[in-house]
């Protein structure tokens, strides 16, 4: 039985003025995101920045949202890292804390091999007894899983469960889900391509269109689910223009200033992190109010 069926947030980190981790607005977003009709909420990811935090950060923020979303939905901890130590690490400590789940990304810049990759996640695996979901994005780690690669996983380690499909290409998740029989959780890591990737078994999307409009992601996957493919699919095209503009510079850029457009006031971004350029906040402002979402 998957994680979570439907729409994941791959939910921002508040920060306060000071760049410390803002827990009262994470606190505020959790019930506004599940109140919205989120089905997992996924902290701690490359959204939220986990990059720039200490291991104590992150570890305080994943047990957070576990207080926060109470039971509610599903709480997904992002554990990956670039040191399988420090992944074994933070898999143990989101397992400590009531985590229901693992997202774990590839190593980022020790380019591994895809032997490296059946290390690296089963030696996190066996750690742990959390159900484990690979997170494939190439274009930011320079690493990709290969069908093989994730079908051997997913067939020879009880834990691993899934994968985040993040590399853009509907034909490698094509034949992933071939060579699994359709039985991995595969999870959309596009938002421009999620019902493509539903037609094809995929059971979700971790998502971070639905930092902005929840409603509608959820709305979209159960669509699908009950059979409606059209409004699944109108729900899907009616939202390009405001994907593409969530994207216009590298994640969680765009994000967090449309999230602070909306009156959330997630406050700044963690260097090497830049604030959104002037000309960019416009467009994507008028993508916002062309979608129908309120802007201040």
């Amino acid at each position: 039985m998957a994680i979570f069926k439907g729409a994941g947030v791959a939910i921002v980190t508040p920060m306060k003025e000071n760049e410390e981790v803002n827990y009262e607005k994470l606190q505020e977003l959790i019930d506004w995101q599940i109140g919205q009709g989120t089905d997992c909420i996924v902290i701690a990811g490359t959204t939220g920045e986990s990059s720039t935090m200490t291991v104590e950060e992150h570890t305080r923020v994943i047990e957070a949202a576990v207080e926060y979303a109470d039971k509610r939905v599903p709480v997904i901890a992002g554990s990956g890292s670039n040191c399988t130590k420090e992944a074994i690490h933070l898999s143990k400590e989101a397992e400590r804390v009531g985590a229901d789940g693992l997202l774990a990304v590839t190593p980022y810049y020790n380019k591994a091999t895809q032997n490296g990759l059946i290390r690296y996640y089963s030696e996190i695996a066996a750690e742990t007894k959390l159900p484990l979901i690979m997170y494939n994005v190439p274009s930011r780690t320079g690493c990709n899983i290969l069908p093989e690669t994730a079908a051997y996983l997913f067939k020879n380690v009880e834990n691993i469960v899934g994968i985040k499909e993040a590399s853009g290409s509907v034909a490698q998740a094509c034949k992933l889900m071939d060579l699994t029989d359709g039985k991995i959780d595969l999870y959309s890591g596009e938002d421009a391509i999620v019902v493509p990737l539903l037609s094809i078994g995929a059971c979700g999307v971790i998502s971070v269109w639905s930092n902005v409009a929840p409603a509608k992601v959820h709305e979209m996957c159960q669509s699908f689910f009950n059979g409606d493919i059209a409004a699944a699919a109108k729900l899907q095209l009616a939202a390009q223009s405001l994907i593409e503009a969530l994207f216009c510079e590298v994640n969680p850029i765009p994000v967090k200033k449309a999230l602070s457009l909306m009156g959330f006031e997630t406050g700044p971004l963690r260097s090497p992190l830049t604030e959104l350029s002037a000309e960019n906040a416009e467009k994507l402002k008028e993508a916002m109010r062309a979608y129908g979402i309120r802007t201040v």
